[in-house]
């Protein structure tokens, strides 16, 4: 077992500065404690993102680190031009000494999308038009690329990443046409929800990687074992009921930033991966809260039971201070994943 960090930098109300301040040093204690990487979420016009450039962001955390991988999950590929991703990720990359993780897709809100006048029908098409793109100038050393959405003559490619052929690729799946996309790719798995929700598309995720081992992309994968991944929300307290105090309005807050550009419009968020009600989340495994040994007790049942080998931890979110954050990831570290690591 693995594990990682997911962090929306969703908004809390201090001033902005001191806000990434304290996101650096809460990553710097994930790096202190042995996590493998540390995934932020790309959001634009939305309290749930504060970081809407992950690269500035993890080019900041990339010189204060030195062994913590990391990186966006997802890049929105519609709302870049390739040529301008490529060279930021090869930037990126060489800065952290070859420690990117590359997390790709389209975005599942039609508004955030929409404020950069990009149709949601359109959406995959330049998805999966700019992810080609984004590989051929990552390992080539020239970009040609004729296609329906973006155009590149001949352009030479004068940086490279550090990691060869590409940063892992990593993707956020909600369905069995995720699944399969992105085993043809060869990339890591991450998916959200309760437990009888994730527990197919992590099984189907390992059974689809056997079956697209011949796909082209493989062949250049860098991934040789997938990370196949869930995300809990996850507080560590000194007893359950302080857990349950903190965890509750936190969620509560989080989960009113998620919905709130869809409630202004009218609608809600997908459900099912994403959980309104924090007694419900609770009762399906989508959060985790309690003492060390409940949530231990947990965890290990839900690891059991539906198999996946990556443990994404949502520990800094909606009301939570910086200091209830600091206290739960180290109690998570030094209670919790010594008794999950051997899972």
């Amino acid at each position: 077992m693995k594990f990682g960090i997911f962090d929306h930098l969703d908004k809390r109300g201090e001033p902005l500065g001191r806000f990434y301040d304290d996101r650096i040093a809460f990553a710097q204690a994930v790096e202190a404690a042995g996590f493998h990487s540390y995934h932020v979420a790309e959001h634009h016009g939305t309290p749930l993102g504060l970081a809407p450039s992950p690269n500035l962001f993890l080019a900041a955390l990339a010189r204060e680190t030195t062994r913590l991988r990391f990186g966006p999950m997802v890049y929105l590929l519609p709302l870049y031009h390739p040529v301008r991703l490529i060279e930021e990720v090869c930037m990126l990359d060489q800065l952290s000494g070859g420690r990117l993780d590359m997390g790709v897709g389209r975005g599942i809100s039609p508004w955030e999308i929409g404020f950069y006048g990009i149709e949601t029908a359109k959406s995959r098409a330049m998805f999966e038009e700019g992810l080609e793109v984004l590989l051929k100038g990552l390992t080539g050393a020239r970009l040609d690329h004729h296609g329906a959405w973006y155009d590149i003559a001949d352009m030479p490619m004068e940086l490279a990443p550090a990691q060869r052929p590409y940063p892992p690729l990593w993707y956020g799946g909600a369905n069995e046409e995720g699944v399969r996309f992105a085993a043809r790719y060869g990339m890591n798995f991450a998916t959200l929800g309760g437990n009888d929700r994730v527990k197919p598309l992590i099984r189907s995720y390992a059974k689809a990687w056997d079956e697209t081992r011949d796909a082209p992309a493989r062949a250049v994968s860098p991934v040789a074992a997938p990370f196949i991944g869930i995300g809990r929300h996850v507080v560590v307290a000194a007893t359950d009921a302080e857990a349950d105090r903190l965890a509750r309005p936190a969620y509560a807050h989080w989960f009113a930033s998620v919905a709130k550009l869809w409630r202004d419009h009218g609608g809600n968020p997908i459900t099912g991966m994403l959980i309104a009600d924090y007694d419900e989340a609770v009762q399906v495994g989508a959060v985790v809260a309690g003492a060390p040994a409940t949530v231990t007790a947990k965890l290990t049942g839900q690891a059991r039971d539906i198999g996946f080998n990556y443990l994404i931890c949502q520990v800094a979110f909606g009301s939570l201070g910086h200091a209830e954050e600091m206290r739960s990831l180290a109690l998570f570290a030094s209670e919790v994943m010594p008794a999950l690591k051997g899972l």
